[in-house]
């Protein structure tokens, strides 16, 4: 019998993310809403339907703190016949605004709103983050749930700012780069990490997919 060398007996161990952005919030004045908890419209069946048919059994279920993605993951479950309680993380929660949260654009300073625009990557609205800090914010729980549960399927129904975080740290994207992906509600994108193998690593089996 030929021996067997440590690396072909090494286990190959495949840890999937489905990262699912949460239905539409109920917000006809348009205002920003970004860590303000807004309620959920879960009407279009027929989309979470669609959504729900192309995620796992047995996962890992995680989303923010804030309810619209919480209501997302348990009608989700709903619809799968799933019931397994979801991991909340503040810090899965989308880009906090803060002064200018619930407020209208167009009623914002014009001086602070110009400003952001020139940089909105790394600038600051009053007493709120930017999207900088938001990255940085979320890459260690990113990273800490991606260690805990190691060769899993998580399900993660977040937000469009967390997804982007999260593309930004697995991949190491720059911040502009990560920003560049439009994350629609109810779309789903995909990352694996492959361990076990050569080269372990990340790749991206879908980004922003949508169905209906």
């Amino acid at each position: 019998m030929s021996e067997q060398t440590g690396e072909s007996m090494t286990k190959i161990k495949t840890t999937r993310w489905w990262l699912v952005r949460h239905a539409p919030v109920q917000n006809p004045e348009r205002l920003v809403y970004g860590r303000s908890d807004m309620q959920v419209d879960l009407s279009d069946e027929k989309k979470l339907r669609a959504v729900a048919r192309h995620l796992p059994r047995d996962a890992v279920w995680m989303t923010s703190h804030l309810s619209r993605t919480l209501d997302t993951a348990l009608k989700l479950q709903e619809l799968i016949d799933e019931d397994i309680t979801p991991t909340r993380e503040s810090g899965f929660a989308e880009q906090h605004f803060g002064a200018w949260e619930l407020q209208h654009w167009n009623d914002l300073p014009k001086g602070e709103t110009t400003q952001f625009w020139t940089d909105f990557a790394r600038q600051q609205p009053p007493n709120g983050e930017s999207f900088a800090d938001m990255v940085e914010r979320v890459g260690p729980v990113f990273t800490h749930a991606s260690s805990y549960w190691a060769g899993r399927d998580i399900v993660a129904v977040v937000h469009g700012g967390t997804i982007r975080a999260i593309m930004a740290n697995a991949l190491g994207l720059s911040l502009e780069a990560a920003l560049s992906f439009h994350i629609d509600t109810l779309s789903l994108t995909r990352l694996e990490y492959i361990d076990g193998v050569d080269q372990p690593g990340w790749r991206v089996t879908a980004v922003n997919q949508s169905f209906g």
